[in-house]
């Protein structure tokens, strides 16, 4: 395995250059980004607000609500989002934001973890998300810890996998510009999870949609919350340095 030997590695052959990087939304229709763009229009906005709601909520056996802790998030959470998945020195692992929501959880709360794709584990990482609206995603290669963990996510987005023997890169590196099944071909950056779905008519997780790919594939897609699906949320976090959060996005 080749590690990533600095922050400013260079560009893998089929990687998209850091000037041409574009965010799914710019190759949405009209309709889809002008719902978006309208917190009165966009449906994510309805877990925004059960996020908030859970947010000030008292929970577990320690009687502690998020707030108890963190006080606003508009001021706590700000830019938290950007920077996720994040290594956490106690567990000596990479943790996505619904694992830290988690922790969090069972350390402060005393409280059980929330189910991945549950209606309250969305509703607060799409809350926290939305407090980073606007920020440029952070490099996560920055933190040495992380970059045995990003290389490792290169190596299963580069891999063919599955009966259609496809890997993630031949669709969102190499055929982004392209269509399938009337629908744009995006580059894959991860500007907007959780983000509102339309065939989903709904909100969901980056973990959700890698295996809705991996399905689409034929392949059998990884567990929630595996190092392999962490591993790859960080690589693709890593494409997408310096673009801005659009938590929640709107997509088809």
């Amino acid at each position: 395995m080749v590690a990533l030997a600095t922050a400013a590695s260079p560009v893998a052959g089929g990687e998209i250059p850091a000037d041409q990087r574009r965010s799914g939304y710019d190759l949405m229709r009209r309709e889809t980004q002008a719902m978006q763009d309208d917190d009165a229009s966009n449906p994510g906005m309805l877990w925004v607000l059960d996020g908030e709601a859970l947010w000030r909520l008292k929970a577990g056996t320690a009687n502690k609500a998020c707030a108890d802790c963190h006080g606003e998030a508009s001021a706590s959470m700000r830019g938290v989002a950007a920077r996720y998945p994040a290594f956490d020195a106690a567990g000596e692992r990479a943790l996505d934001l619904t694992q830290r929501i988690n922790l969090c959880r069972n350390e402060h709360q005393n409280a059980t973890s929330l189910p991945y794709e549950s209606k309250e584990l969305l509703a607060l990482t799409t809350y926290i998300g939305r407090q980073s609206r606007g920020l440029p995603i952070a490099d996560p290669s920055a933190d040495e810890h992380l970059r045995a963990s990003i290389d490792a996510g290169r190596q299963i987005f580069n891999r063919r996998q599955g009966q259609l023997n496809l890997s993630c890169a031949q669709c969102h590196d190499d055929n982004w510009d392209k269509q399938l099944a009337g629908n744009p071909i995006t580059q894959g950056q991860v500007t907007g999870y959780p983000l509102y779905r339309l065939e989903w008519q709904g909100i969901g997780s980056l973990q959700r949609r890698i295996r809705n790919c991996m399905i689409g594939m034929r392949a059998e897609p990884f567990d929630y919350g595996s190092s392999e699906l962490v591993n790859l949320e960080l690589f693709m976090r890593w494409r997408s340095r310096g673009l801005a959060i659009e938590t929640p996005a709107v997509r088809p």
